[in-house]
C-alpha cells in the first residue's frame, strides 16, 4: 500500500510540476544558514523570477528575503519547499506543508538510512508522513536541483555561471557531483536541460526521473551517475520506455572495483552489486555505460545536440595530418570505417588545398591552406570549410567528423577578424543544418572553452567535442546505441508460484507422471544429479543419454545401450567435487573395464562420510568438439543470469563469458555467442568440425526458460542451474554435467 500511494506521488505529471516551481519556500533559512545562501545565489545564477520566501520560528532576515515563522503563515502556498531542518523536525515541516497545502519538497538533512537501522526508522518514518500529507519528496540526504529551462534552481551548492540550457538530462546519486558536472558542463559549453541530485531515494527514484525526462520535450539525452539501481525491474521498464521514445541513457555506474563497491556502501548505505551483472544488464536495455564524468557528459553532448549517423562510414576533416593519425587509430578500435572520398570530391576538395596537399580520407588541410585562404581574403570560409561544404554530398559517407574549428581565448580585438570569425562559424551552424548527412564537430583536446567561444557556440546551439579521444569514444557509444534501438525488452513479471502444477513451459504438465511429481526433488538442496538430467531432458534440453546402475551387471547393461567407451561417476547429492574422490572414471573400453569402475566409483562414494550413493551414472564417452558453460544464477538484486563461455577450465582461465539477464530467446543467445573471444572455436579453428550455433542457442534458450519456471515453482528458492560442459560437436549437442542447488547454504550437486 506504501509503496503504491508514493508511486502516485512521483508521476511524470507529477514531477513536471516539482521540477518547475514558480515559488520556493526556504524552511529553516536565516542569515547564519550556509545552506540557504548558496540557494539564495543558485536562484539569482539561475535568473529565478518567482517569489523565495525565509521559514524559520525566530529568525529576524534571511538574506534580505520576507521571513515568515511557518509554512501555515505564508499568504499563498509556495510550490517547492526546500527543508533545510535537522532530521527530528522534518516530519512537523511536513505537517505543515500538509495543512497549507504545499505539494513538492527537497529534503536536505542527512541522518537516515545511510548511517544504519535506526536512520532506516527515522527514513521509513519520513516516506509515511509525505504520504499522509500528499507530498513529493526529493531526498532525503539531496542538495536540490537546476531546471536550466525554467530558470528554476533550488540548489544547496555554488552554481557557476552562466547557465546554459540546453539537451542534456542529469540525475545524480551524489549531490557533490552535481558542482562537478556543473562546472565540466560550462567548461565545454553543454547545456543541461535539468540536473537533479538523488539523495536518497525515499520516494523519488531514479526511475521516477527517467520517466519524467523521457517525457520532457527539453531534454534528447538522459545522462545517469549511479551507485545502485534499487529497483531493477521499474529501471528496467524505465530504460524501455527511454529506448522507444529515442532517447539514449548514458550511464557511469560506480563499484567496478571491489573497493568502488565498498565505497559506495559507505556513502549511501546501498548495495552497488555485482560489476559484471550490472554491466550485462545496462548492455541489454541498451544504456551506454562510460567510465568517466568527462565520458559521460561528452557522450552526451554526442547525442544531444548532433544529428545521428545511419552508418560507420566517417568522413574525416582536420588541420593537422597527426590528428588524421589519432583519429584513424581510435576509429579503428571504435569499428567506425574511414572509407576513400569519391573520384568527384577529391577532384573538388584538391582545388582548395596546396599543391603538396592529398586530397583523401582522412583529410589534412594543411596550415599552409588555412593561412593561405584567410590572408588571400576570399571570405570568411577556409580551405576545410570548403572541404566539408564538399564532402557532406559524398555517397561513401554517412557522416563527417569535423575538426576545423580552434576558438580564440577571447573575442578578436580586430573588428574585422572578429566579424570573419563570427559569419565563419554563422556558416557552419548553417550548413551543419543543411547537410545531407550528419556534422559533428569535435576539438583536438579536450580544452575548457572560453566565455567568448562559449557565446558562440550556445548562441547557435552547437558543441565542440572535448577532444579527439573523448569524442571518437562518444562516437563509438552513438553507434551502437542507434544499432541496438528498438531491441529493449524489459522481464515480464514473473508469475506467483504454483501450489502443485509445473509453470507454463517449452513441455507439458502430462510429461510428468504422479510418480514423477512423488519423486521430484522439490526441496532437495542440492539435487542428485539424475534428478537434474531428468529435468532438462523433460523440458526438451538435450541430455547425453545414460542411465544410473545400482549394480556392476546393471553399469555393464547400460555400456551396452549408449555405447562404449563410457565415462562413469558417483551419483550423490552431497559429494560437490566427484573427481577429488576419485568418483570419475573415463574411456572404459572394455566391459571389464566398467564392471572395476563400477567398482572404484561407488567405493570412492561410499566413503565419504554423511553421503547418500543413488548409484554409478554410466554415460557414453564424448570426445572431439567444444566444450561449453551454459550456466543461470540467481542475482539477488536482478533475478535469474543466464552465463554463457567456454567450458572446462576454459571458464576460469580465460575469464571468457558472456551474461544476460533472462529471459532471452535463441536470437539473442546467438550474440552471446558472436561475443565471445572463443567463437573461432565454435566456428572449427584449425580444421575442427563447425558447431551447429542454432541448435546451441536452441538448447542454451531452452536451459534458461526451465531456470526461469523451476524457479518461479521454487518461489525464488533456485540459486543455480549449470550445464558444465555442455559438448557441442557439429550438429550434436548434448550437456554431460547438470548442477542444480535450490537453497541458500547447501552443498552443490553435479
Amino acid at each position: 500500500m506504501t509503496d503504491r500511494a508514493a508511486r502516485e506521488l512521483v508521476t511524470p505529471q507529477r514531477l513536471r510540476e516539482f521540477f518547475a516551481p514558480r515559488s520556493i519556500a526556504l524552511v529553516g533559512a536565516s542569515d547564519n544558514s550556509g545552506w540557504a545562501r548558496f540557494i539564495v545565489a543558485s536562484c539569482a545564477t539561475a535568473g529565478f523570477a518567482g517569489p523565495l520566501t525565509a521559514v524559520h520560528p525566530r529568525a529576524k532576515g534571511a538574506f534580505g528575503l520576507p521571513v515568515v515563522p511557518s509554512l501555515r503563515d505564508l499568504p499563498e502556498p509556495a510550490d517547492l519547499a526546500f527543508i533545510l531542518a535537522p532530521p527530528q523536525a522534518v516530519e512537523g515541516v511536513l505537517d505543515d506543508m500538509g495543512a497549507a497545502g504545499i505539494a513538492n519538497a527537497v529534503v536536505l538533512a542527512s541522518g537516515y538510512r545511510e548511517v544504519g537501522e535506526a536512520g532506516r526508522a527515522l527514513e521509513d518514518a519520513l516516506l509515511d508522513r509525505a504520504i499522509a500529507n500528499g507530498v513529493t519528496i526529493l531526498g532525503p540526504n539531496c542538495l536540490g536541483f537546476v531546471n536550466a529551462h525554467r530558470r528554476s534552481a533550488p540548489y544547496a551548492l555554488a552554481l557557476p555561471p552562466p547557465l546554459i540550457a540546453g539537451p542534456v538530462g542529469v540525475a545524480l546519486q551524489s549531490g557533490a557531483l552535481a558542482s562537478v558536472v556543473l562546472a565540466f558542463a560550462k567548461a565545454h559549453a553543454i547545456g543541461m536541460s535539468l540536473l537533479t541530485s538523488m539523495g536518497n531515494e525515499t520516494m523519488m527514484k531514479t526511475a521516477d526521473v527517467l520517466d519524467y525526462l523521457v517525457e520532457d520535450e527539453a531534454t534528447r539525452v538522459i545522462c545517469l551517475f549511479l551507485e545502485e539501481i534499487g529497483d531493477p525491474a521499474r529501471f528496467a521498464r524505465a530504460a524501455e520506455r527511454a529506448d522507444r521514445a529515442g532517447k539514449p541513457i548514458v550511464a557511469l555506474k560506480a563499484g567496478s572495483s571491489q573497493a568502488g563497491q565498498q565505497a559506495a556502501l559507505a556513502h549511501t548505505g546501498s548495495v552497488a552489486g555485482d560489476d559484471a551483472v550490472v554491466g550485462a544488464v545496462l548492455r541489454q536495455l541498451n544504456v551506454i555505460r562510460v567510465t568517466s564524468l568527462e565520458e559521460l557528459l561528452t557522450t552526451g553532448a554526442a547525442l544531444g545536440y548532433n544529428r545521428w549517423p545511419r552508418g560507420r562510414r566517417m568522413g574525416v576533416l582536420t588541420l593537422s595530418g597527426g590528428s588524421c593519425d589519432i583519429i584513424a587509430d581510435a576509429a579503428a578500435a571504435q569499428g567506425v570505417a574511414i572509407p576513400d572520398f569519391s573520384a568527384e570530391t577529391e577532384a573538388a576538395i584538391g582545388a582548395h588545398l596546396p599543391p603538396f596537399a592529398a586530397a583523401h580520407n582522412p583529410l589534412d588541410v594543411t596550415a599552409f591552406g588555412t593561412l593561405a585562404n584567410l590572408s588571400a581574403r576570399k571570405g570568411p570560409l577556409t580551405a576545410v570549410d570548403h572541404a566539408l561544404d564538399i564532402a557532406v554530398q559524398d555517397p561513401n559517407l554517412d557522416f563527417v567528423l569535423f575538426s576545423g574549428v580552434v576558438l580564440p581565448e577571447a573575442r578578436p580585438p580586430d573588428e574585422e577578424v572578429a566579424r570573419t570569425l563570427e559569419t565563419r562559424v554563422d556558416w557552419l551552424a548553417r550548413r551543419m543544418g543543411s547537410a545531407p548527412i550528419p556534422v559533428i564537430p569535435v576539438g583536438s583536446t579536450c580544452v575548457n572553452v572560453s566565455d567568448y567561444g562559449r557565446e558562440l557556440l550556445t548562441r547557435r546551439g552547437l558543441n565542440i567535442l572535448g577532444g579527439l579521444d573523448l569524442g571518437m569514444r562518444a562516437l563509438g557509444h552513438t553507434l551502437r546505441w542507434l544499432e541496438n534501438r528498438g531491441g529493449v525488452r524489459a522481464a515480464p513479471a514473473r508469475p506467483a508460484p504454483p501450489s502443485r502444477a509445473w509453470p507454463a513451459g517449452p513441455w507439458s504438465e502430462a510429461s510428468w507422471s504422479e510418480a514423477s511429481w512423488s519423486e521430484a526433488p522439490w526441496s532437495e538442496a542440492p539435487w542428485s544429479e539424475m534428478g537434474a538430467r531428468r529435468l532438462l531432458a523433460e523440458a526438451g534440453v538435450p541430455v547425453v543419454p545414460g542411465g544410473l546402475a545400482g549394480s556392476a551387471d546393471e553399469a555393464v547393461e547400460i555400456a551396452r545401450k549408449v555405447g562404449l567407451p563410457a565415462a562413469l561417476k558417483v551419483c550423490s547429492a552431497q559429494i560437490t567435487h566427484k573427481s577429488d574422490i576419485g568418483g570419475v572414471v573415463l574411456a572404459l573400453g572394455s566391459e571389464a573395464e566398467v564392471r572395476a569402475g563400477y567398482e572404484k566409483v561407488r567405493a570412492a562414494g561410499l566413503a565419504v562420510p554423511e553421503a547418500s550413493v543413488d548409484g554409478v551414472l554410466v554415460t557414453p564417452m564424448r570426445t572431439g568438439g567444444a566444450e561449453l558453460l551454459a550456466g543461470v544464477t540467481v542475482d539477488p538484486a536482478f533475478g535469474p543470469m543466464l552465463a554463457v563461455g567456454l567450458g572446462g577450465i576454459w571458464v576460469e582461465v580465460l575469464n571468457d563469458t558472456s551474461l544476460r539477464l533472462l529471459p532471452v530467446d535463441a536470437a539473442e543467445v546467438r550474440r552471446m555467442l558472436g561475443e565471445l573471444r572463443g567463437l573461432p572455436l565454435l566456428l572449427g579453428a584449425r580444421g575442427a568440425r563447425p558447431a551447429n550455433l542454432d541448435a546451441v542457442a536452441e538448447a542454451i534458450a531452452g536451459l534458461g526458460e526451465v531456470a526461469l519456471s523451476l524457479n518461479s515453482a521454487l518461489d525464488g528458492a533456485l540459486r543455480a542451474l549449470e550445464v558444465n560442459p555442455l559438448w557441442v560437436n557439429g550438429d550434436q549437442v548434448e550437456a554431460l554435467d547438470v548442477l542444480v542447488v535450490t537453497e541458500p547454504g547447501t552443498e552443490q550437486a553435479q
